[in-house]
């Protein structure tokens, strides 16, 4: 990093609160992060020694850095959250719960209509929300539409169209669920009081509500207009009866957000809690992809930014289970050990632990292991065998014209390769083109190596070959102590036959079953595998076989003259020079010297 400009442009960052953003040579946006003290946390990519490898090849791949700095950190937090979203960096924690969630609105307008939307209008009008259950909103709904008679036509009310008679009442007001303010039947004093109340069970002050009704009730009651006085008896009940059905922790604790974290090696799950006089009126979840193993301090953070923006939260008081490492003085963080908001922790935790287990249970639904596990079923059913064949290995043996026999073993598991464990084998004992004694040695090296160092067995055994290939595989199984212990099958190419030990008549599986075609795919990627070694050592073999007389020049000096000039004949032609531009100088002049002698 000396004298880099990236080390010149960390000197002139400043130590202050913001974001800084990560780019790479091509000018796309890497990372975005957030930090208290912008230089100190930049500096400390470059100077650390990074546990996850993930950190050190994004490293690797910064070329440029930007920095915005804020007021304090969690305006920072918030630009970060708000950065994530709008340029979704390779490097930083997904999201996976950024859906469009309905909210209630109240018109702007003379008798304000009341509806949901899911599209927020700067037009002055009152936005609540955003619901994450739907449920929840229209059982708001349909308690504000039980208690008060709202218009829901689309009508301009102004005071100039409704005195001039312009309109006239429906259905809605004969049913009553309207009280016709269109005809002037109800003026825009008493329709803004119900607005008012309305907009408190929203926010779920009801206690103030029913506070301001309880007196009206005992007023009609006084004055013996007991009708009206019946109809607000029935309101009180009414919401007397929705808030019973809230869980309500205390009515002490008032305008308060709750957020508690589980996570895995992989995601972190956030709940977040609103609670307003005791009720919880919101509740959430959101899932976080991990990318560069985030601590469960950095998740918390993401998810308090993002879910009270969401939720446009201004609560001062946030419950959460550890302090996170986070400053900001209009907010104070609180982790209570006791009492009613300990329980309101408890019960956070209980929703995103519920949140993951049903998270797992929809993944496992939709994993690629169902479609492997009902194939491996399939096998062991097919093949007659004791186990399922969660661990499969196929053998083939590769001597073209008879030269440097070699054989492949391909591994599968869980019915997918796992090229990690492929194996070649070079023949040792053999000599000459003999596929049955090869597959005899090459099956007794591998498994002897595999008892010797206490390793797995796999459960089945494919033989590219038919009866004469699989007895001599027996020889080993037998040798080992194996047999029975191991699956073991031959397939004869011609028919697609299944041989099996001491069974002279085939199986045939039908050609559309999927265990055949696992079975074709294991066979397949041995003779590719087998082959492919196989061209490299006559590849190998034909490079030394030119250029091996040549003392002081091995394989590899061999091979890099040969990538460069593609043939022999073209090496011969070559100035020192140019070949010196491909091997040390002192090889370069070997070559040259012997082919100018030649």
């Amino acid at each position: 990093m000396e004298d880099s400009p990236l080390k010149i442009l960390i000197k002139t960052i400043p130590h202050k609160p913001g974001v800084y953003q990560y780019f790479n040579s091509e000018g796309v946006i890497l990372y975005v992060g957030k930090a208290k003290d912008l230089r100190k946390r930049v500096s400390s990519y470059f100077t650390k020694n990074h546990e996850s490898g993930k950190t050190a090849i994004l490293v690797r791949q910064i070329a440029d850095i930007k920095t915005i700095v804020v007021g304090s950190e969690i305006e920072a937090l918030l630009l970060e959250n708000n950065l994530i979203k709008k340029y979704q960096p390779k490097y930083n924690i997904m999201l996976k719960d950024d859906k469009t969630y309905p909210w209630i609105c109240i018109k702007k307008e003379r008798f304000p209509r009341i509806f949901t939307t899911r599209n927020i209008i700067k037009d002055g009008s009152d936005y609540f929300g955003p619901y994450a259950s739907v449920k929840m909103m229209n059982t708001i709904l349909e308690l504000i539409r039980h208690l008060y008679p709202l218009r829901n036509c689309n009508y301009n009310l102004s005071e100039e169209n409704v005195k001039s008679k312009k309109f006239k009442v429906c259905l809605e007001y004969h049913i009553g669920n309207c009280k016709a303010p269109c005809i002037d039947e109800q003026s825009e004093e008493d329709y803004n009081n119900s607005i008012a109340e309305i907009k408190n069970i929203i926010k779920g002050n009801i206690n103030s509500v029913t506070k301001y009704l309880k007196p009206l009730m005992n007023n009609y009651a006084e004055k013996l207009e007991f009708e009206k006085a019946q109809q607000i008896k029935e309101k009180i009940e009414t919401l007397e009866k929705y808030q019973s059905k809230s869980v309500v922790v205390s009515p002490t604790i008032n305008d308060v957000d709750v957020f508690s974290i589980v996570s895995d090696e992989k995601v972190g799950y956030v709940n977040y809690l609103k609670v307003i006089n005791g009720a919880i009126i919101q509740g959430h979840t959101i899932e976080l992809k991990k990318k560069l193993d985030e601590t469960d301090d950095q998740l918390l953070q993401i998810g308090i930014a993002e879910l009270r923006q969401r939720f446009e939260s201004q609560s001062k008081e946030v419950i959460v289970p550890f302090q996170p490492e986070l400053e900001d003085k209009n907010l104070k963080f609180l982790v209570p050990l006791r009492g009613d908001k300990k329980k309101l922790l408890e019960l956070s935790e209980r929703n995103a632990k519920y949140y993951r287990l049903e998270r797992n249970k929809q993944k496992a639904n939709v994993s690629p292991t169902r479609h492997s596990d009902r194939i491996l079923d399939k096998m062991q059913k097919d093949l007659r065998m004791p186990v399922r064949p969660d661990y499969i290995e196929c053998f083939d043996n590769s001597n073209i014209q008879g030269s440097h026999p070699v054989s492949a073993c391909v591994v599968f598991k869980d019915a997918k390769p796992s090229k990690k464990d492929y194996r070649h084998f070079n023949i040792k004992t053999v000599e000459g083109p003999d596929d049955f004694a090869s597959m005899t040695e090459v099956i007794y090296r591998r498994y002897k190596r595999l008892l010797d160092e206490k390793l797995p067995l796999p459960q089945l055994v494919i033989i590219d070959g038919g009866k004469g290939q699989l007895s001599a595989s027996l020889k080993s199984i037998d040798k080992l102590g194996l047999r029975g212990k191991i699956t073991i099958i031959g397939i004869a190419k011609k028919l697609e036959e299944i041989y099996f030990p001491d069974d002279p008549i085939p199986l045939y599986i039908d050609k559309t079953s999927e265990s055949l075609k696992v079975i074709q795919y294991l066979r397949n990627e041995a003779h590719r595998f087998g082959i492919t070694h196989h061209r490299n050592k006559r590849s190998k073999a034909a490079i030394t076989s030119e250029l091996d007389k040549i003392e002081g020049i091995g394989y590899k000096t061999a091979q890099q003259l040969l990538w460069k000039f593609k043939s022999v004949a073209r090496i011969k032609k070559a100035t020192l020079k140019e070949l010196g531009e491909v091997i040390s100088q002192k090889r370069a002049n070997i070559v040259y010297n012997y082919f100018m002698h030649e």
